[in-house]
């Protein structure tokens, strides 16, 4: 297998390096893209953190929102993981910070991959993606759902996944109409947590050391389906050679916790953050009040008292995924934050 090769696009990324981390254990070699070549040292030392050997990893720079390198990229590459895009903690100020490197580069990295003659594209989607949608909210979601952009209250960050899933499957559809045999498939992740691998924290383990710190005295009344970047990086390999794969969505998390809930279980493996955890919730009329002047309430508006949780049956009956559980996933986070020193 080692002479397949795989593309991981955004390699500095929390949900990235857990990729090619998989993918040198199951076998591939791996060649990521990167924005800036300096960042190599710092991919190295996670994936030896991530349990990986010391195994070079070609490096391409290249942006999603240009043209230059991306055949480079891609030449000689017979997978295609699709991991890169913004994921903030708060509103952007206009929504093309998100929406343009989302779907732009999702469809840049696409065409240049059919162009390579690469054999599968499996492109990290989001539980964003699927769980806004028009169905009564206590309804779990499945990979039938789409979040409905009509709704104003839908998130840039969530228009941003929802856009970029479209236009994948969108330009599938053209490229097949144009003889292009390539595959593809999405993986849809909820909050991803579980161990990080640097002090580089991602979006989802800011959110856990906001909690930690007690950085708002209350927490919003909001819930998210939570995933353990374990099990969504072996989604990710799974999906790149499993038959039942492509032409597919598949949601990937486990169960839905509350911001409460988090501080709870954070609580219980630290038990020295205890008077620093926030325990009271917030009315959702003082979160829609606050949101007008803290960007970071106005991005969970839209989750206010929601459900917001996910049928995973599909990815475990036709994939074979299990999951870990969400607790175990803010536990691991949580004792990999103590160990790097930053709650």
């Amino acid at each position: 297998m080692v002479s397949d090769r795989v593309l991981v696009t955004g390699a500095t990324g929390f949900v990235a390096k857990n990729c090619i981390a998989a993918c040198l254990k199951a076998g591939f070699a791996v060649r990521g893209t990167v924005r800036d070549r300096s960042r190599a040292d710092e991919i190295e030392k996670a994936l030896r953190r991530a349990g990986v050997d010391h195994s070079p990893i070609e490096l391409v720079e290249a942006d999603l929102l240009r043209d230059e390198n991306w055949d480079q990229a891609l030449d000689g590459c017979r997978y295609v993981l699709h991991v890169a895009s913004p994921f903030p903690l708060n509103e952007p100020r206009s929504p093309n910070e998100l929406i343009r490197p989302a779907r732009d580069g999702a469809e840049r990295v696409m065409r240049a991959a059919a162009r390579a003659g690469a054999e599968r594209l499996v492109q990290t989607s989001s539980v964003a993606a699927v769980m806004h949608s028009s169905r009564p909210n206590e309804e779990p979601r499945t990979e039938t759902d789409w979040t409905n952009l009509n709704d104003p209250e839908v998130a840039t960050y969530a228009r941003s996944k929802t856009l970029a899933e479209r236009a994948i499957w969108k330009l599938h559809e053209e490229l097949k109409s144009e003889g292009t045999t390539m595959e593809v498939a999405t993986i849809n992740p909820g909050v991803v947590l579980g161990p990080a691998l640097d002090r580089d924290l991602s979006t989802s383990h800011a959110l856990v050391r906001m909690i930690a710190r007690g950085v708002y005295p209350a927490l919003p009344k909001v819930a998210f389906p939570v995933a353990d970047v374990r099990d969504v990086a072996h989604h990710h390999v799974l999906a790149l050679t499993h038959p039942a794969a492509p032409g597919n969505r598949w949601l990937s998390c486990d169960g839905s916790l509350s911001l409460r809930e988090m501080g709870q279980i954070i609580v219980e493996t630290l038990p020295d953050l205890k008077r620093k955890v926030p325990t009271i919730e917030l009315p959702s009329g003082l979160v829609r009040l606050f949101s007008h002047f803290d960007r970071n309430l106005k991005s969970i508006r839209v989750d206010l008292g929601r459900a917001n949780r996910c049928d995973t049956s599909k990815s475990e009956q036709q994939l074979g995924m299990s999951f870990r559980s969400a607790k175990e996933a803010v536990r691991a986070a949580a004792l990999s934050l103590r160990e790097l020193k930053v709650i």
